[in-house]
Order: C-alpha cells, then structure tokens, then sequence
C-alpha cells in the first residue's frame, strides 16, 4: 500500500471544505485534468464525480465514487478508470496543533491494476502521492478563510 502523508497549515475543516468540493478534484489529484460532481450530495457515501484525463489530444473519463466519510475526518474513495479497474484511496485528517496532519493511503482494488500491482506500481503511486499532497496543501492554504499564524 501506498501510504504517505502531508502536513497542511491549516486547521482540518479547512482541508475538509477543498475534499467536499467536487470541481476542486482537478486542481490537486494528481492525473485528472478537469472533474465534475455527478450527484449533489458529494461527499455522502454512494455520490460520484466524473473525471477526465488528458496526455496531448487523447482524453477519457472515469468516475470516483465515496465509498465512506466521516465529515471533516476521513474520505475514502474508489476511483474506477476503465479498463485499468479500481483504486482505493483513503485520505485521514488528523489535527495536529492548529494544523492537520494529512494521510494518504492508496491501493489498486480491482482489474487489472489490482492483479498486477507489485513494487513498480507501488513506486509509481508513491510519486504521484508526491505531487498530489503538497498540491492539495497549496490548494487548501491559498482558500479564502481565516488568518492563520505564521
């Protein structure tokens, strides 16, 4: 499993408001390009986004559906791509002081993703967790909100 976590300087509902708006999923995952709620209820269990991929002219879609949250804490999804198959990603917000300690912990579930997953694979999820944190940390620290000390 691919485990890794990010420390964001803000407090976890902070974090929360960015993870419970489904048109910021582009902005800090690391892959997709644009993202689009396709339920309303987004971050309720069973909602979905859909996803798009872009690598010069060649696109496609995927959804990701929220497989469990607990509000301002916890967010787990399976993000579904295709023929590739499935992904879990679970996302832990921890307070830690006035900041919140983010965890990430992805894994292939099922397809193809999942049968083949082995130490490349594993490598290959930890650099994109790599981008994808301290981005989702910028995303989070440049929102509107409180003052926060420096």
């Amino acid at each position: 499993m691919a485990v890794r976590h990010q420390l964001v300087r803000c407090p976890p509902h902070r974090v929360w408001a960015v993870l419970a708006d489904p048109t910021l999923y582009g902005e800090w995952v690391v892959g997709p390009s644009a993202s689009t709620p396709l339920d309303v209820t987004w971050p309720a269990p069973g909602s979905r986004l859909r996803y798009t991929i872009r690598l010069g002219p060649w696109s496609a879609e995927g959804t990701t559906t929220v497989r469990h949250q607990e509000a301002g804490r916890e967010l787990e999804l399976e993000a579904a791509f295709k023929s590739l198959g499935t992904a879990r990603i679970f996302l832990q917000l921890r307070p830690w002081g006035e900041e919140t300690l983010v965890v990430c912990d992805e894994h292939p579930l099922r397809g193809p993703g999942g049968s083949l997953h082995n130490s490349v694979s594993e490598a290959a999820l930890q650099l994109r967790h790599r981008g994808m944190l301290p981005r989702l940390a910028r995303l989070v620290e440049q929102q509107p909100g409180e003052v926060r000390r420096a």
